[in-house]
């Protein structure tokens, strides 16, 4: 039977993935693998895996646990978590109106931007792996405005314009996402619906800002002498 001193250990090295500022580099490498690599070999209208909900699942968990370790905090965020997670994994059983999945998928992801930039922000020197966390908030933004144009176009079918398609989810509009944070606009997508155009303004200033702001904050303080992380005295 396992006692108190065990489950705590159990925790501790489920959580060591977070509390290890590798474990940003590793998060980073998993976000590019599975927004810009995987992507390209997969059938229009596949769905989503098991082993990749089941790892999403245990990436959040372990990530709220780590961001609110102590205090109130973790009263409010890990019951949002399980909850959310329990909406949306519960999907995949139980008929679950895709308007709601994918308000709950957008839910989880800005819980993990908010695991992901607190512990790249935390006190202590700002290392190669911060900044490589600091990157993967840039990916999970582009991301979670993929979820964001996804919902909107379920709502309002006729949101966008262009090769998107509501009923392949965010996967369809992960391009349009990632150009618009870039500012890149290539034009063969465009927001029609005045939300969506809202939408489609807010994420290019958000993705302007944020490397003008956080990125080049860090880069600064990982080669000055002695650079630490804001949160730091």
């Amino acid at each position: 039977m396992s006692t108190p001193f065990s489950r705590r250990s159990a925790v501790r090295a489920v959580t060591q993935f977070w509390a290890d500022d590798a474990g940003l580099s590793i998060f980073s490498a998993l976000l590019v693998v599975f927004v810009f690599v995987i992507p390209p070999f997969l059938a229009p209208g596949s769905g989503r895996r098991v082993a990749g909900d089941i790892t999403y699942a245990l990436l959040l968990i372990t990530g709220v646990h780590a961001l609110a370790a102590r205090g109130p905090a973790r009263m409010v965020l890990m019951p949002v978590a399980v909850i959310t997670l329990a909406v949306y994994l519960g999907s995949r059983v139980v008929p679950v109106p895709e308007p709601w999945v994918l308000g709950m998928g957008l839910l989880s992801l800005l819980l993990f931007l908010a695991v992901v930039l607190g512990q790249t922000l935390r006190a202590g020197p700002v290392t190669f792996h911060r900044i490589q966390g600091a990157v993967a908030s840039y990916l999970l933004l582009g991301v979670i405005w993929a979820h964001a144009y996804a919902l909107l176009a379920q709502l309002r079918p006729a949101a966008f314009s262009g090769p998107v398609s509501a009923a392949d989810g965010p996967r369809s509009f992960l391009y349009f996402s990632f150009v618009t944070l870039a500012t890149v606009g290539y034009g063969d997508v465009l927001p029609v619906h005045p939300a969506a155009r809202s939408l489609a303004m807010l994420e290019a200033v958000t993705g302007s800002l944020y490397l003008a702001t956080v990125i080049a904050r860090l880069v600064s303080l990982a080669v000055a002498p002695g650079g630490k992380a804001s949160g730091d005295g």
